[in-house]
């Protein structure tokens, strides 16, 4: 290969792994494609190094050789589900060798320069039914189903004018958790019987659902500590955004005498446990849709979401904490996820973060904030739900990324143990190509040589 051959090469692997790490992928995840492809193309020892902003990649064919080195930055980060299961299946075709380096780039620049199929308007509408379904969950009628919705609406507008305008994240979230509280208090202003809470608590879980602790957790198992603290830092400083909204809220709430009650679920039941189950599906499955998953996948990314709920508060009702019982159903997530993604047709990433989308801890952060904001005696127990939050984020990653360790292996020893049992065939292959070792020849090619 010659210097140009290089160069696209390196830019077509710097290129993937662009959209994969701004996406949400791990940065585990995105070296081994970037690897895998490199090899394939013929870039054999090619190095990768991965940070939260950068990829760069360097190859040098032989030691006399003056290395070659290319760098890509990471500008912007979005949940796009559509490009990341598109550019999933390029890699996969690639690999196969369906197309040549020229059509996959020219692929890959039609991927990340097209828009969109589904209009904007969808998307916050979309938003909007993730926070109805989150109401629905915590035990909320129809007129705070219906507040939810406007608030998570007028949220995602308010945030998408303020990006356009290139102001940080940190100030999007402040201003979403602002206006949160701010439609909480005019909906306690009105004549209507309307716990305010569960409204403010609806729209944390939609600031919440950007948040990659997932991928913070998944960098720091598998060795990328520089990206997992980036990662960790950018989801912190959003969960602070958050909390200087609402509690900035709560604190006018508060000066200008209007109570904001406290939200308590109650005892569980076979009724409000069904209820929790449909919330969670109606929420996982929106915010699937609001991030661009393809529509093939939302149905069983409910059906996920609502088992999940149904072991978490299931598993709790004995009296086991609710940080082990999240774990037990991020644990559930993860190990269907392998197997759900790989039948749709989509990357395990699409499955695993909606489906826990219903369990993110709003509840508990905003418990916290209203204690704080009562301050004195409960100043200590809103510390302690803040802790408890914090907890239940990490017990959803670790159980998540878990299960993924698990279900890898199983699926693989299960597909070798179908193949032992089968049968003869009346349909498909009769035998798959068999491996051979790199160190034996078939006699025909002994003989030819």
């Amino acid at each position: 290969m010659d210097a140009r051959e290089v160069g696209l090469g390196l830019d077509f692997c710097l290129r993937v792994g662009e959209v994969l790490l701004a996406s949400g992928a791990g940065a585990a995840d995105v070296t081994a494609t970037m690897q895998t492809l490199a090899r394939h193309v013929g870039l054999r020892g090619a190095e990768v190094d991965v940070t939260f902003t950068s990829l760069s990649m360097s190859y040098q064919r032989t030691p006399e050789e003056v290395p070659l080195m290319s760098t890509r930055m990471v500008r912007q980060r979005a949940i796009d589900y559509e490009h990341l299961t598109r550019v999933d299946h390029l890699v996969r075709a690639v690999l196969r060798d369906e197309v040549t380096l020229k059509e996959a780039r020219a692929s890959l620049a039609r991927v990340v320069s097209s828009g969109h199929d589904r209009p904007r308007w969808a998307i916050t509408l979309g938003w909007g039914v993730m926070c109805a379904g989150v109401a629905l969950q915590l035990g909320g009628g129809p007129v705070v189903v219906l507040i939810a919705l406007v608030a998570a609406i007028s949220i995602d507008r308010l945030q998408m004018w303020i990006s356009r305008r290139r102001i940080p994240t940190f100030y999007q979230q402040v201003a979403g958790g602002g206006l949160a509280s701010l439609i909480a208090l005019g909906a306690s202003a009105t004549p209507l019987d309307v716990d305010v809470s569960q409204v403010v608590t609806a729209n944390i879980v939609m600031l919440l659902a950007g948040i990659g602790f997932m991928g913070a957790l998944q960098d720091a198992l598998s060795g990328f500590y520089i990206t997992a603290t980036a990662r960790g830092t950018e989801a912190i400083l959003a969960t602070a955004g958050i909390i200087a909204g609402v509690s900035g809220g709560l604190s006018l709430a508060y000066a200008l005498g209007a109570g904001i009650s406290e939200i308590d679920p109650g005892r569980t039941d076979l009724q409000s446990l069904g209820m929790l189950a449909v919330g969670s599906a109606l929420c996982a499955g929106a915010f699937a849709y609001a991030s661009h998953a393809p529509r093939r996948i939302l149905v069983p990314i409910a059906l996920v979401a609502a088992v999940a709920t149904v072991i978490s508060r299931s598993v709790e009702l004995p009296g086991i904490g609710r940080t082990w019982s999240v774990a037990l159903a991020a644990l559930f997530v993860g190990l269907v996820s392998y197997t759900v993604a790989g039948r749709m047709r989509v990357p395990p990433l699409v499955v695993v973060v909606s489906a826990v989308v219903p369990m993110l801890p709003g509840l508990s952060i905003y418990r916290g904030l209203t204690l704080l904001a009562e301050g004195g005696t409960s100043t200590s127990a809103g510390l302690l739900a803040m802790v408890t939050a914090a907890s239940v984020a990490i017990a959803l990653s670790s159980g998540v990324i878990l299960g993924e360790y698990v279900a890898q292996p199983l699926q693989r020893e299960a597909r070798r143990l179908e193949s032992r049992l089968a049968g003869p065939r009346l349909v498909g292959p009769l035998r798959s190509p068999a491996r051979r070792s790199r160190g034996k020849r078939r006699p025909e090619e002994v003989s030819s040589r």
